[in-house]
């Protein structure tokens, strides 16, 4: 075999081990068990964080109607509990690489706690700020209430700033 050929031969094979190597993470992204003991927990904080890799917001609104709201988001499905346990955790996956963030939704009082986080990686690049935002638009659209305080204005750091990983 000439020079040339043995190159283009073990291109395709560092190509080939690349593409397997993807093809591998991707699956072991998606198939990666997620453990209710791990991610059902009570939510740490009673006021709006913004953290890298996700956000806590409390806010007054309805635990079964925001759990209504929720199940109906693409690629989401329920870990572990239930709006009459008082705690419900949701795993929503990314749309190519099925990424999971978990989101817990907690009853407090007359009002909700929600903890939206990431699992892999350390910045979430704001995607789970934006969809508490939206879950909470939803909730004051169908109760006619506020959407929730700071988490939902014009400021609130939601989808932007330093400390929530947004900028892209």
């Amino acid at each position: 075999m000439g020079r040339r050929k043995k190159g283009m031969a073990m291109g395709f094979v560092f190509l080939g081990s690349v593409l397997l190597c993807v093809l591998a993470f991707a699956g072991w992204v998606r198939m990666a068990p997620s453990d209710p003991q791990r991610w059902h927990r009570p939510v740490p904080a009673d006021h709006d964080v913004d953290r890298p890799g996700g956000v806590i917001r409390v806010t007054s609104g309805d635990l079964a109607a925001l759990d209504a709201i929720v199940r109906r988001e693409p690629r989401t499905e329920v870990l572990a509990g239930s709006v009459a346990e008082g705690r419900v955790t949701y795993v929503t996956r990314s749309k190519f690489w099925g990424f999971p963030d978990y989101a817990t939704l907690e009853r407090r009082g007359e009002g909700v706690a929600i903890w939206s986080r990431l699992r892999f990686g350390r910045s979430d690049m704001g995607v789970n700020g934006k969809r508490v935002a939206r879950w909470l638009a939803a909730l004051a659209g169908a109760t006619g209430g506020p959407e929730g305080g700071p988490a939902d204005g014009p400021d609130s750091g939601a989808d932007s700033g330093p400390d929530n990983g947004a900028g892209a």
